[in-house]
């Protein structure tokens, strides 16, 4: 205990002497997690949509009018024919193109039906297919709401119909913040952590102390706990950083146990922890460890589940996705701060990290070569 207490000693003296590291660990998450949920929104709004209205009638006109009172479209423009509005959408001026027949008030008041022509430019694909449901769901609407007032013109029966109520469970108010930031904090807490430990064997190496070290008689597990503490709990001072900004910012609260999210997290740590350990006891300098970091860092937040479902992604990937410890972090973080999920409900992904903790350190213990 001796040799660990003053291995801890001296990297805390390393670590406090530094006050880049401090910035990272201090600024850095808090900044970030200010600015990426903000970014990192899948909600489209704003979209340019120009309308060719060949009618010019007041049923066209009232059908626009909600289009743009749904507060998802921009009305940019108003071509005179098809052919004008595709050249706003090759400049970029335009995303959705609504062409409106010239016979569109007439055939709806004499057939009770019509077609309209609906171009999206599908270049950036969430955009066009979310634009082009949130359109098709409007026009859908307002036909509704034809049909209902000539059904109260007419004395005749409307047809029975079916009315949906929708509850939204878990995030009633659909703020996609309370999505993103859990997320993103589980983010923010393994790339502190991975970076931190990943630099820090290479650094003795640079510097030529870790020769020092290695002819002294302290034990290859001495030396990597002492290199792992220091971060563990820096770790959780970044969580409970992300935490307070999750509240204070965006009014966050957990619904489920705060202690349960921090038993997690602390389980968690020693996982990335010792994959960035693992890395340092490969590499000889902080630019090889920064690019092999950068890459598997890559790779955990792509597939982590951060932006798009696990269960979306082809078969391989989600196998591939299994392996990757941010998956469990995210995943937990949000049934517990959005569902309220309990001991129960998390404890598989307890097995599952410890695991790869244990398994991560036997590794980078076992491969840290020590000279005597």
């Amino acid at each position: 205990m001796r040799t660990i207490r003053l291995l801890l000693e001296k990297e805390f003296r390393q670590i406090f002497r530094n006050k880049s590291i401090l910035a990272l660990i201090l600024v850095m998450p808090t900044m970030q997690l200010i600015i990426l949920p903000l970014a990192a929104n899948y909600e489209v709004k704003n979209i340019n949509l120009a309308v060719v209205d060949n009618d010019h009638s007041n049923s066209s006109a009232q059908m626009v009018n909600k289009i743009v009172a749904s507060g998802y479209f921009k009305l940019c423009a108003s071509p005179a024919n098809f052919e004008q509005g595709m050249e706003l959408i090759e400049l970029d001026k335009a995303d959705l193109i609504l062409e409106i027949p010239a016979v569109f008030e007439r055939n709806i008041t004499r057939e009770g039906s019509e077609k309209v022509f609906l171009a999206v430019n599908a270049i950036n694909g969430v955009k066009a297919g979310l634009g082009g449901t949130y359109l098709s769901t409007i026009i859908k609407n307002y036909n509704q709401d034809i049909l209902l007032k000539w059904a109260q013109a007419s004395k005749i029966p409307a047809a029975p119909q079916i009315n949906i109520t929708a509850s939204n469970w878990f995030n009633p108010s659909l703020n996609y913040n309370f999505f993103m930031v859990p997320g993103i904090l589980a983010i923010l807490v393994t790339m502190v952590g991975g970076f931190l430990t990943a630099l820090n064997i290479v650094k003795e190496k640079e510097l030529g102390t870790i020769e020092q070290i290695n002819v002294t008689p302290i034990k290859k597990v001495h030396f990597i706990l002492g290199k792992l503490i220091p971060f563990w709990i820096l770790g959780n001072i970044v969580f409970t950083i992300g935490l307070l900004v999750s509240y204070f910012i965006y009014g966050i609260v957990p619904v489920g146990n705060l202690a349960l999210m921090y038993a997690f997290v602390i389980a968690y740590l020693p996982a990335v922890l010792g994959f960035g350990l693992l890395v340092s006891t490969f590499c000889e300098t902080q630019q090889q460890a920064m690019f092999i970091m950068f890459f598997f860092m890559m790779i955990f937040m792509l597939m982590g589940g951060l932006f798009t479902p696990i269960e979306s992604m082809p078969k391989w990937a989600q196998i591939v996705a299994q392996f990757n410890p941010v998956t469990y972090l995210i995943k937990v973080m949000r049934m517990i701060v959005l569902k309220g999920s309990g001991f129960r409900d998390v404890l598989p992904h307890f097995f599952t990290i410890i695991l790869f903790g244990v398994v991560l350190n036997i590794l980078a213990i076992l491969n840290y070569r020590k000279t005597s």
